[in-house]
């Protein structure tokens, strides 16, 4: 079956996408930027130059370092950041089922 993948682009070379989003849905679960790279098999820096870029994007932080001490730093979703999940994911399953027929007719003109 052919699934949607959503991109969301706001100008001025703003967007975000399934990547970004699995990203922060990372962070939320490990705690830890460079743990949500390695998952996604990316370096540190490059997690940290995609949670950069979405902090720069919004109005507020979707993602905060917390200072290392004993137990070592972290990150941590912000309320943005989790709204900002939970309403991609939202418009990814309403644009999917709004798709199916339409996917369902793509599949079939595909070669064997």
């Amino acid at each position: 079956m052919a699934s949607l993948h959503l991109r969301i682009d706001f100008g001025d070379e703003r967007s975000i996408g399934p990547g970004k989003i699995r990203l922060l849905e990372l962070v939320e679960e490990t705690g830890s930027i460079s743990a949500a790279g390695r998952a996604l098999e990316m370096s540190y820096r490059q997690a940290w130059l995609l949670i950069d870029a979405l902090n720069r994007m919004f109005a507020e932080p979707v993602v905060v370092a917390q200072t290392g001490g004993g137990g070592g730093g972290g990150a941590r979703v912000t309320a943005t950041g989790q709204a900002l999940v939970r309403r991609y994911r939202a418009l990814e399953k309403r644009a999917a089922s709004g798709a199916t027929a339409d996917l369902r007719a793509l599949a079939r003109l595909l070669k064997a």
